[in-house]
Protein backbone atom coordinates (compact mmCIF):
# COMPACT_ATOMS: atom_id res chain seq x y z
CA UNK A 1 0.00 0.00 0.00
CA UNK A 2 1.09 3.55 -1.21
CA UNK A 3 2.64 5.71 1.67
CA UNK A 4 3.09 8.72 -0.05
CA UNK A 5 1.23 11.95 -0.26
CA UNK A 6 -2.10 11.21 -1.70
CA UNK A 7 -3.70 14.96 -2.19
CA UNK A 8 -2.04 18.36 -2.83
CA UNK A 9 -1.37 19.96 0.57
CA UNK A 10 0.97 22.58 2.41
CA UNK A 11 3.31 20.57 4.97
CA UNK A 12 2.13 21.90 8.13
CA UNK A 13 -1.40 20.99 7.31
CA UNK A 14 -0.75 17.41 6.09
CA UNK A 15 1.50 16.64 9.52
CA UNK A 16 -1.79 18.04 11.94
CA UNK A 17 -3.55 15.70 9.41
CA UNK A 18 -1.41 13.14 10.54
CA UNK A 19 -1.69 13.98 14.66
CA UNK A 20 1.49 14.92 15.00
CA UNK A 21 0.25 18.00 16.90
CA UNK A 22 -1.17 21.11 16.16
CA UNK A 23 -0.57 23.85 13.82
CA UNK A 24 2.12 25.51 15.40
CA UNK A 25 3.51 22.51 17.40
CA UNK A 26 3.89 20.66 13.65
CA UNK A 27 5.38 24.40 12.62
CA UNK A 28 7.89 23.83 15.44
CA UNK A 29 8.84 20.45 14.39
CA UNK A 30 9.62 21.51 10.68
CA UNK A 31 11.54 24.86 12.24
CA UNK A 32 13.89 22.03 14.05
CA UNK A 33 14.71 20.45 11.07
CA UNK A 34 12.94 17.39 12.16
CA UNK A 35 10.71 16.73 8.59
CA UNK A 36 12.38 15.41 5.44
CA UNK A 37 10.74 15.64 1.72
CA UNK A 38 11.27 13.68 -0.65
CA UNK A 39 14.63 12.84 0.92
CA UNK A 40 15.45 16.78 1.78
CA UNK A 41 15.28 18.41 4.85
CA UNK A 42 12.76 20.73 4.27
CA UNK A 43 12.04 23.76 7.06
CA UNK A 44 9.23 25.63 5.59
CA UNK A 45 6.25 24.57 6.89
CA UNK A 46 4.05 26.44 3.95
CA UNK A 47 5.59 23.90 1.54
CA UNK A 48 3.08 23.01 -0.95
CA UNK A 49 3.10 19.01 -1.24
CA UNK A 50 2.42 17.29 -4.69
CA UNK A 51 0.62 13.84 -4.54
CA UNK A 52 3.69 10.85 -4.41
CA UNK A 53 5.98 13.33 -2.44
CA UNK A 54 7.82 10.98 0.26
CA UNK A 55 7.69 12.66 3.82
CA UNK A 56 9.89 11.42 6.77
CA UNK A 57 9.82 12.44 10.41
CA UNK A 58 13.59 11.94 12.20
CA UNK A 59 14.59 9.55 9.32
CA UNK A 60 10.95 7.33 9.64
CA UNK A 61 8.93 7.43 6.65
CA UNK A 62 5.46 8.55 7.25
CA UNK A 63 2.43 6.85 5.73
CA UNK A 64 1.28 10.04 3.97
CA UNK A 65 -1.94 8.96 3.04
CA UNK A 66 -4.90 11.22 4.32
CA UNK A 67 -7.10 9.17 2.10
CA UNK A 68 -8.37 6.13 4.30
CA UNK A 69 -10.65 3.70 4.57
CA UNK A 70 -11.43 1.21 7.64
CA UNK A 71 -12.96 -2.12 8.82
CA UNK A 72 -13.88 -1.93 12.08
CA UNK A 73 -15.69 -5.15 14.01
CA UNK A 74 -17.70 -3.20 16.20
CA UNK A 75 -18.57 -4.72 19.35
CA UNK A 76 -21.55 -4.27 20.91
CA UNK A 77 -22.34 -1.42 23.44
CA UNK A 78 -20.54 1.16 21.31
CA UNK A 79 -21.69 4.09 20.20
CA UNK A 80 -21.78 4.54 15.82
CA UNK A 81 -20.53 7.85 16.06
CA UNK A 82 -17.96 10.62 15.61
CA UNK A 83 -18.20 11.62 19.71
CA UNK A 84 -20.19 10.82 22.79
CA UNK A 85 -19.81 12.82 26.43
CA UNK A 86 -21.01 10.20 28.13
CA UNK A 87 -21.04 6.85 25.81
CA UNK A 88 -17.40 5.07 23.90
CA UNK A 89 -18.19 5.45 20.53
CA UNK A 90 -16.52 3.54 17.23
CA UNK A 91 -13.87 6.32 16.85
CA UNK A 92 -12.45 5.89 20.52
CA UNK A 93 -11.72 2.37 19.09
CA UNK A 94 -9.22 4.19 16.46
CA UNK A 95 -6.32 5.95 16.61
CA UNK A 96 -6.59 10.23 16.64
CA UNK A 97 -4.88 9.83 12.76
CA UNK A 98 -8.34 8.30 11.46
CA UNK A 99 -10.63 11.05 13.00
CA UNK A 100 -8.00 13.99 12.13
CA UNK A 101 -8.36 12.75 8.53
CA UNK A 102 -11.80 12.73 8.44
CA UNK A 103 -12.71 9.15 8.77
CA UNK A 104 -16.02 8.88 9.40
CA UNK A 105 -18.64 5.65 9.57
CA UNK A 106 -20.48 4.80 6.75
CA UNK A 107 -23.75 4.03 7.94
CA UNK A 108 -24.61 3.06 11.37
CA UNK A 109 -24.86 -0.33 13.34
CA UNK A 110 -27.23 -0.06 16.83
CA UNK A 111 -25.53 0.10 20.08
CA UNK A 112 -26.29 -3.51 20.59
CA UNK A 113 -25.51 -5.59 16.64
CA UNK A 114 -22.32 -6.05 16.09
CA UNK A 115 -20.08 -6.94 13.45
CA UNK A 116 -19.00 -5.29 10.15
CA UNK A 117 -18.47 -1.24 10.06
CA UNK A 118 -16.81 0.66 7.16
CA UNK A 119 -15.16 4.35 8.15
CA UNK A 120 -13.84 6.58 5.62
CA UNK A 121 -12.77 9.56 4.29
CA UNK A 122 -14.81 9.34 0.97
CA UNK A 123 -18.22 10.98 1.44
CA UNK A 124 -19.32 10.31 -2.15
CA UNK A 125 -18.81 6.63 -1.81
CA UNK A 126 -20.75 6.39 1.55
CA UNK A 127 -23.42 8.42 0.08
CA UNK A 128 -23.51 5.82 -2.82
CA UNK A 129 -23.20 2.79 -0.56
CA UNK A 130 -25.86 4.17 1.64
CA UNK A 131 -28.42 5.08 -1.16
CA UNK A 132 -31.38 2.37 -0.93
CA UNK A 133 -31.05 3.03 -4.72
CA UNK A 134 -28.26 1.40 -5.14
CA UNK A 135 -29.52 -1.95 -3.97
CA UNK A 136 -26.51 -2.37 -1.90
CA UNK A 137 -26.73 -5.55 0.02
CA UNK A 138 -25.96 -5.47 3.77
CA UNK A 139 -26.35 -8.90 5.06
CA UNK A 140 -27.09 -9.64 8.86
CA UNK A 141 -26.88 -13.01 11.36
CA UNK A 142 -29.80 -13.00 13.47
CA UNK A 143 -30.82 -14.81 16.53
CA UNK A 144 -34.38 -14.97 17.81
CA UNK A 145 -36.33 -15.93 20.60
CA UNK A 146 -38.53 -18.86 18.96
CA UNK A 147 -39.07 -20.24 15.64
CA UNK A 148 -38.83 -19.29 12.08
CA UNK A 149 -40.59 -20.97 9.18
CA UNK A 150 -41.26 -20.95 5.18
CA UNK A 151 -44.11 -18.02 6.03
CA UNK A 152 -41.60 -15.79 7.80
CA UNK A 153 -39.58 -16.38 4.59
CA UNK A 154 -42.47 -14.98 2.10
CA UNK A 155 -43.06 -12.19 4.34
CA UNK A 156 -40.01 -10.32 4.31
CA UNK A 157 -39.63 -11.19 0.34
CA UNK A 158 -42.92 -9.28 0.05
CA UNK A 159 -41.83 -6.53 2.16
CA UNK A 160 -43.07 -6.05 5.51
CA UNK A 161 -45.27 -2.75 6.43
CA UNK A 162 -44.09 -1.12 9.87
CA UNK A 163 -45.36 1.09 11.74
CA UNK A 164 -43.95 4.49 9.77
CA UNK A 165 -42.69 2.72 6.74
CA UNK A 166 -42.63 -0.52 4.67
CA UNK A 167 -39.96 -2.62 4.70
CA UNK A 168 -38.47 -3.57 1.10
CA UNK A 169 -38.43 -6.55 0.37
CA UNK A 170 -36.15 -8.80 1.40
CA UNK A 171 -34.56 -12.22 1.67
CA UNK A 172 -34.37 -14.34 4.77
CA UNK A 173 -32.04 -17.90 4.86
CA UNK A 174 -33.31 -20.03 8.19
CA UNK A 175 -30.22 -21.83 9.17
CA UNK A 176 -31.82 -23.62 12.11
CA UNK A 177 -34.87 -23.68 14.35
CA UNK A 178 -36.40 -24.67 16.86
CA UNK A 179 -39.29 -24.04 19.76
CA UNK A 180 -36.90 -22.20 21.68
CA UNK A 181 -34.32 -20.65 18.70
CA UNK A 182 -33.94 -19.77 15.27
CA UNK A 183 -31.06 -18.12 13.70
CA UNK A 184 -30.84 -16.98 9.77
CA UNK A 185 -29.07 -14.50 7.63
CA UNK A 186 -30.82 -11.39 5.95
CA UNK A 187 -30.44 -9.61 3.48
CA UNK A 188 -31.71 -6.34 3.06
CA UNK A 189 -30.78 -2.79 1.15
CA UNK A 190 -31.78 -0.20 4.15
CA UNK A 191 -30.61 0.58 6.84
CA UNK A 192 -33.04 2.24 8.81
CA UNK A 193 -33.17 2.84 12.40
CA UNK A 194 -33.32 -0.93 14.23
CA UNK A 195 -34.72 -2.12 11.11
CA UNK A 196 -33.69 -6.18 10.91
CA UNK A 197 -35.01 -5.75 14.45
CA UNK A 198 -38.32 -4.05 13.25
CA UNK A 199 -38.99 -6.16 10.87
CA UNK A 200 -38.99 -9.55 12.90
CA UNK A 201 -40.83 -8.22 15.92
CA UNK A 202 -43.35 -7.77 12.87
CA UNK A 203 -42.99 -11.94 12.64
CA UNK A 204 -44.05 -11.76 16.60
CA UNK A 205 -39.89 -12.82 17.04
CA UNK A 206 -37.40 -10.86 19.26
CA UNK A 207 -33.91 -10.37 18.08
CA UNK A 208 -31.38 -11.86 21.00
CA UNK A 209 -28.21 -11.11 18.82
CA UNK A 210 -27.64 -9.07 16.03
CA UNK A 211 -24.15 -9.57 13.63
CA UNK A 212 -23.27 -7.64 10.30
CA UNK A 213 -21.35 -10.06 8.28
CA UNK A 214 -21.16 -7.93 4.93
CA UNK A 215 -21.97 -4.64 3.06
CA UNK A 216 -22.20 -5.38 -0.75
CA UNK A 217 -18.89 -7.16 -1.95
CA UNK A 218 -16.97 -6.39 1.39
CA UNK A 219 -17.15 -9.28 3.91
CA UNK A 220 -16.28 -8.64 7.67
CA UNK A 221 -12.86 -10.45 7.56
CA UNK A 222 -12.72 -13.44 10.11
CA UNK A 223 -9.36 -13.02 11.50
CA UNK A 224 -10.53 -9.01 13.21
CA UNK A 225 -11.94 -9.97 16.63
CA UNK A 226 -14.75 -7.32 18.17
CA UNK A 227 -13.00 -4.05 18.69
CA UNK A 228 -10.29 -4.68 15.87
CA UNK A 229 -9.71 -2.94 12.78
CA UNK A 230 -7.65 -2.75 9.81
CA UNK A 231 -7.60 -0.66 6.55
CA UNK A 232 -8.80 -1.80 3.59
CA UNK A 233 -7.37 -3.32 0.59
CA UNK A 234 -6.76 -1.63 -2.86
CA UNK A 235 -8.68 -4.13 -4.53
CA UNK A 236 -11.28 -4.16 -1.51
CA UNK A 237 -11.81 -0.02 -2.08
CA UNK A 238 -12.01 -1.20 -6.40
CA UNK A 239 -14.84 -3.84 -5.63
CA UNK A 240 -16.77 -0.98 -3.10
CA UNK A 241 -16.45 1.60 -5.64
CA UNK A 242 -17.21 -0.94 -8.62
CA UNK A 243 -20.63 -1.57 -6.46
CA UNK A 244 -21.89 2.18 -6.35
CA UNK A 245 -20.32 3.30 -9.68
CA UNK A 246 -23.08 4.19 -12.48
CA UNK A 247 -26.86 5.39 -12.55
CA UNK A 248 -28.62 4.47 -9.71
CA UNK A 249 -32.04 2.33 -9.95
CA UNK A 250 -35.43 3.12 -9.85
Amino acid sequence: MPMNVDAPMRLDRLLCLLALGSRSQVRNIVKGGRIAVNGQTEKNADRRLNPGDSVALSGQTLDARTVRHVMLYKPCGVLTAAMDKKQKTVLDLLPPLYKACGCMPVGRLDKDTEGLLLLSTDGEMAHRLLSPKRHVEKCYRAEVDGPLNPADVAAFAQGLTLSDFTAQPARLEILSSCAEKAVALVWVHEGKYHQVRRMFAARGRTVTALKRLSIGPLALDESLQPGEYRELEPREVEMLLSAVSGEENP
